[in-house]
């Protein structure tokens, strides 16, 4: 179970994020049909990581909503993606950390 943590993590999240993305433009860019299928293949973990899915959890009896695996498994409620508050997800309305303390 720790993979299935780790994939739902903000860490595990960006790895899809940018493995898909990164499938993406390399299969677009071959221009070829085996690179469209790739770049088709890439949205994939693209969308499941930029929206928080998780869809082989049902077939290991968890939910589907990265938030929801994460509360099964006991984990703590991870930080959004982008932190633009710069509190570590702590808060939406804390104010912007500076660079000068």
């Amino acid at each position: 179970m720790f993979m299935v943590g780790f994939i739902n993590s903000r860490n595990g999240r960006w790895i899809r994020i940018l493995a898909g993305t990164g499938m993406v433009l390399g299969g677009l860019g071959t221009g070829t049909p085996r690179g469209a299928l790739v770049a088709l293949t890439g949205l994939l973990p693209l969308l499941t990581g930029a929206l928080d899915l998780f869809l082989v959890g049902p077939l290991m009896g968890l939910p589907v909503k990265g938030a929801d695996v994460r509360r099964a498994l006991g984990q703590p409620e991870d930080a959004p993606l982008l932190d633009l508050a710069h509190d570590g997800g702590r808060s939406p309305y804390a104010p912007p950390s500076t660079l000068l303390h």
